[in-house]
């Protein structure tokens, strides 16, 4: 089992930088989201602007270089969790902008989506059913989640859950605190958390492991919140000892954290989606591209650029030229990786997952976070925000990202069969039944295994209740 001392792989070297922030928010954005930042950047920030918006726009002046002195900072990086491997300039303009498969806009491929967008407890438990974890910390796990409400903030006490656990499962109070660390450390961080404060306090030592002013933040976020939010600078100093100039420091990197982390999995958020990859099957290769349509045209407003090394722009106006011209790169740069990372995962699924695009569901093969995390050399928690309501649009439909991961079961030939390939034989075993004597799931279970399929019954009625399909009995009283 898990202990208190386990060493989860987090991955922190580096400080979040205001512009990681940004790029892991850019990452976790879906493609409507995105639209709406886009937008509001925009509007905030004179030196970005669409080809679109500018009617004076001189094309032979489209490559003009811009002034690379502005700002020392340029020469920063994104951390190798979020890198790219092409470059990028003032101009985001990408080369793979395509039409789908038919040649039709792919505004005609828009779904809608009704009451099935994913809440938090199922983005959860998604993730804890792909991890690693023993089959008695996944219990506790699961009862954790069950006690996580939809502020993300946890409604019982380690002692209460544990207290809710069966007793012959043999477990103490550090079990069940070591598996809540770990739900702590999912997407998104801070979940399962007692109150706003410890939220924020997880997200701080998530993101700014080293950071030498950790335990003032930890004081500062869990015992004197309520300071913070009257903005009580004097009672803070004085509560945390902190000098005007760390309480300054501390308060911006405050800003970078998010309140409310599990607004995103509202059922009222998502209404409309847009595929944000196609996949196809040309000359007998599946290809994967972008969706042409959820990729931004930006560019950098030149005219405002070259200002900002004009001697004559005087000094105030030129720092404020040099500043927004340093976001608008980040902000273009952040686009960039974003996409180069989506079409890197969607391109990863696809390799894994051809015998499904080919015959269905039946021929889904197993596949965790971890495994597309260590072939593209990735976090985990980035595959995650990755493949969560991104959408792939394929000759069999439109699916979220996340649709293609499932965990395994043994078969007798010594390979691994996925859950999802279970519940396609199950729904397809259940359909060719005779009505009058439906199949109890003690017998689905025994054709599973002569097919050579290790399942046991209780996983064969979770996978059936999971499709929402009758027990046998039910299913015989409405034949």
């Amino acid at each position: 089992m898990l202990k208190q001392g386990i060493q989860l792989k987090l991955g922190q070297s580096l400080s979040m930088t205001p512009q990681l922030q940004q790029a892991i928010k850019m990452l976790q954005l879906s493609s409507l989201e995105l639209e709406q930042e886009i937008q509001t950047v925009l509007e905030s920030n004179p030196l970005l602007e669409r080809p679109e918006d500018t009617d004076n726009f001189d094309a032979s002046d489209s490559n003009a270089e811009v002034d690379e002195t502005p700002s020392e900072s340029l020469s920063e990086t994104i951390p190798d969790e979020l890198s790219t491997d092409s470059d990028w300039d003032d101009t985001y303009d990408p080369e793979w902008k395509v039409s789908n498969a038919d040649g039709e806009s792919a505004s005609d491929y828009i779904e809608k989506l009704h009451s099935n967008a994913e809440g938090l407890a199922e983005h959860l438990l998604w993730q804890i059913d792909l991890s690693n974890l023993s089959v008695i910390d996944k219990a506790i796990a699961h009862l954790v989640v069950d006690y996580i409400n939809n502020d993300g903030l946890l409604t019982e006490s380690p002692e209460q859950i544990l207290n809710s656990l069966e007793s012959e499962l043999l477990i103490d109070l550090d079990d069940v605190e070591a598996v809540l660390s770990f739900v702590h450390h999912l997407d998104p961080i801070g979940m399962g958390a007692r109150d706003l404060g410890q939220s924020l306090w997880l997200q701080f030592n998530y993101h700014y492991p080293k950071h030498p002013l950790k335990k003032k933040a930890q004081l500062l976020l869990e015992k004197n919140l309520d300071l913070l939010a009257k903005r009580d600078y004097k009672s803070i100093k004085k509560e945390t000892r902190l000098n005007n100039d760390q309480l300054e420091i501390l308060v911006n990197l405050m800003k970078t954290l998010d309140p409310n982390p599990a607004s995103r999995f509202s059922s009222e958020n998502v209404d409309y989606i847009k595929p944000d990859v196609y996949v196809r099957k040309v000359k007998g290769r599946w290809l994967v591209s972008h969706n042409a349509e959820t990729l931004p045209d930006l560019r950098i407003n030149d005219t405002y650029a070259e200002m900002a090394s004009d001697s004559r722009t005087d000094k105030a106006a030129s720092d404020y030229i040099k500043d927004n011209l340093q976001q608008a790169r980040w902000f273009i740069k952040s686009l960039d990786n974003r996409n180069t990372t989506i079409l890197n995962v969607a391109n990863a699924i696809v390799d894994r997952q051809m015998a499904f695009l080919q015959y269905g569901d039946e021929a889904m093969k197993p596949m965790v976070l971890k495994d597309l995390a260590e072939q593209l050399d990735l976090h985990e928690s980035t595959i995650s925000r990755v493949t969560t309501r991104k959408f792939l649009h394929t000759p069999r439909g439109v699916y979220e990202f996340k649709y293609f991961f499932s965990s395994h079961v043994n078969t007798d030939t010594g390979g691994e069969c996925s859950a999802t390939a279970i519940r396609a034989m199950i729904k397809k075993l259940i359909t060719a039944e005779n009505p009058r004597k439906p199949y109890s799931d003690n017998k689905l279970t025994n054709l599973l295994n002569e097919q050579g399929i290790n399942v046991a019954r209780r996983t064969v009625a979770k996978y059936r209740e999971a499709l929402a399909i009758p027990s046998s009995h039910d299913r015989k009283a409405l034949s």
